[in-house]
């Protein structure tokens, strides 16, 4: 009755505490890896892989600062001069090394420019069919090139625009126009380059793409249709800030690989004709590290180009993030 009373004069509140819940205890870290050893095990490989293959040739990047010698090992070569940044100041003042930095930089800025729009507008556009197997042969043809190597590839061009025997230039000519030299010219080249490798590449890089669409609910789609809105405004306003994140993540490793370049490539489709537009940093690696064994020389090209990436990357990334996007560091 004493209780009662004492909430009666209280206003009758009753406030009832939470019993506190006891928090779990720490498992050890041993218990933890024997519970999911599994997960353990195969992740041991790729970190095994990226050791081996990626980490421990880095001890190697030292030759770029020393007199490389076949007959000793890297501790034991002498230091370059100049503080080690000899080969450095070589690189800059060889004029191949200078005209291959100017065109790896133009084609791949060029390669970005022309060429990443290319597979998103695809996407778009293929997100849009509706008659499934076309859309399906569509896919499998704008995929093909890819599985083709650079090699084919030339091969094909050469067929296309030889301005003598090329199908290309045949029809231009009986259309009454002089034949284009589009492999011997160095203007209609970097033309040439740019647009076979989109034709290669623009299919299978829509995949992301189309893949991130399909990620879009489709309740967008249909509120907007209740709306009244047509297949171009819902392009516009749903389909392509769906995918924006995604476009920005792939425009930043794109940035990030703008002194980089593949080998194949501008091997295969470059002449005698156009080396001052064709020559590029993996081409002078090759010519100059494999062909005439200058390794400190190339080891220490390929070390600027490294870190030259890593700055755009860095940049790229800082960049996305002030303008409101998530990056992808």
């Amino acid at each position: 009755m004493a209780k009662t009373e004492d909430n009666k004069n209280s206003g009758g509140n009753f406030a009832f505490e939470k019993p506190e819940r006891a928090k779990p205890a720490k498992q050890p870290v041993s218990v933890y890896i024997k519970r999911y050893w599994q997960l353990y095990l195969l992740l041991a490989l790729p970190i095994a892989y990226f050791v081996v293959f990626k980490y421990s040739p880095m001890y190697y990047i030292l030759i770029a600062f020393k007199k490389y010698s076949i007959v000793q090992t890297v501790a034991e070569m002498p230091w370059a001069k100049n503080h080690g940044f000899e080969y450095f100041i070589k690189a800059f003042q060889n004029k191949d090394f200078l005209y291959a930095l100017r065109n790896t930089i133009v084609l791949n800025l060029l390669d970005i420019i022309v060429g990443f729009p290319v597979p998103i507008i695809f996407a778009l556009l293929l997100n849009e069919l509706r008659f499934k197997f076309f859309k399906k042969s569509v896919q499998t043809i704008a995929y093909m090139p890819h599985f083709l190597s650079w090699v084919i590839i030339y091969g094909i061009a050469l067929q296309l625009f030889t301005p003598s025997s090329g199908l290309v230039n045949m029809v231009i000519q009986r259309m009454g126009f002089p034949a284009v030299k589009f492999l011997e010219d160095g203007a209609n080249w970097v033309k040439t380059y740019i647009g076979l490798g989109i034709w290669q590449s623009f299919g299978w890089n829509s995949i992301i793409y189309l893949a991130a669409i399909s990620g879009i609910s489709p309740e967008l789609y249909e509120a907007a249709s209740v709306d009244g809105a047509g297949r171009f405004q819902k392009m516009w306003h749903i389909t392509l800030p769906g995918i924006r994140s995604t476009i920005v993540v792939l425009l930043i490793l794109a940035l990030g690989n703008v002194l980089g370049s593949n080998f194949d490539r501008p091997f295969a489709l470059q002449n005698n004709l156009v080396m001052q537009q064709a020559e590029v940093l993996s081409t002078f690696v090759y010519k100059y590290g494999i062909k005439s064994l200058q390794f400190s020389l190339t080891t220490a090209v390929g070390l600027f180009q490294s870190i030259v990436n890593v700055i755009f990357l860095v940049l790229a990334n800082w960049f996305s993030r002030n303008m409101g996007e998530r990056g992808i560091l």
